[in-house]
């Protein structure tokens, strides 16, 4: 029986992860060593320079965001999620998006500049986190734009609470094919592994490496590699390595915020955006027709050419004017 995409990224994964728990235990003496190595080198994460910073004291720590611009109709951007993924990569799209629309950009809690604390991440935690962002921070109907598996997690507050949410935008959006299903026993013995002290924090330590989140970046997230300078491999370098950041990445590689939405979809009322990379490869582009025969009528597809996982960050303009326009049809 042939592999199903889920089961491929899965195996692949999981090797990349093991190789780097046998690369930790090689030496017990090393690896604690090389961890602290690590954690001594890297360096804090430099204070936003767009927006206006902002904090939301949720009821597990401190959320960060930044609020920019002005407008009757507000617009939550929600990041992707990933080795040292965070609001910044909405930073040119919201500057743009704020000439017109009051925006929100916010760091999830364990990304960013949000806290990291020693908590168990999984898929109710991050749904129930936007939640409460929007009841408690926005305070009104909104429209969310969110990208990637945190996709996922915006769809399921939008069925649950549709008062809360009035339209959607969802960036290559993760659930179906892949990131939709339950971790298994597997996963769970690799997410109990990338927990341990030192032979987890080693693991996580090679994978997020600067070489690793070089290869991330420009394997998996840009269509041009080119665009993947030394500061952008930085600050997710930096962001990989704060204090505590270990844990929700080990819960995400774990599947452990995966979220299948193959049975929320028919209930999703609202009008929706997708929009998509053209070199997108972890979806493919095909990936959107499913996406499209689930939503029905009530979906609509952007493709943007030279551009993967993340349009709104690789063509800015052409990704806020498309969905300005999304905007203003779906207002009237």
């Amino acid at each position: 029986m042939a592999e199903t995409p889920e089961e491929r990224q899965r195996r692949r994964r999981r090797k990349r992860l093991v190789r780097g728990l046998l690369v930790g235990s090689a030496a017990l003496g090393v690896p604690a060593l090389f961890n602290a190595l690590v954690a001594r080198r890297a360096k804090r994460l430099p204070a936003p320079r767009w927006g206006e910073p902002r904090r939301w004291e949720s009821g597990e720590g401190t959320v960060r965001y930044q609020q920019l611009g002005d407008g009757a109709r507000p617009l939550v951007l929600v990041h992707s999620i990933g080795p040292g993924h965070s609001a910044l990569q909405w930073r040119a799209a919201a500057e743009r998006l704020s000439r017109r629309h009051l925006v929100y950009a916010l760091d999830l809690l364990g990304w960013g500049e949000s806290d990291h604390p020693q908590i168990t991440y999984d898929n109710h935690l991050a749904i129930d986190l936007l939640t409460g962002f929007l009841e408690q921070v926005v305070g009104r109907q909104a429209t969310v734009v969110a990208a990637g598996l945190s996709a996922a997690h915006t769809l399921q507050v939008a069925v649950d609470h549709p008062e809360m949410v009035g339209a959607l935008g969802l960036v290559v959006p993760l659930g179906i094919d892949l990131h939709g299903d339950e971790p298994d026993l597997k996963d769970a013995i690799v997410h109990r592994m990338l927990r341990l002290p030192i032979l987890g924090t080693s693991a996580l330590n090679v994978f997020t490496s600067r070489a690793g989140i070089a290869a991330h970046l420009r394997r998996e997230v840009f269509a041009d590699p080119a665009g993947v300078d030394e500061e952008l491999i930085d600050q997710h370098y930096r962001a990989s390595h704060v204090p505590g950041a270990q844990a929700p990445l080990a819960a995400y590689l774990s599947g452990y915020l995966n979220h299948s939405v193959d049975e929320i979809l028919p209930r999703i009322e609202q009008p929706v955006w997708i929009a998509w990379g053209h070199d997108a490869r972890s979806p493919s582009l095909a990936t959107a027709d499913l996406w499209l025969h689930h939503l029905g009528e009530h979906a609509e597809l952007e493709v943007f050419e030279g551009a993967a996982l993340q349009p709104h960050a690789e063509r800015p303009r052409a990704f806020c004017e498309a969905l300005d326009d999304f905007l203003t049809r779906s207002s009237g």
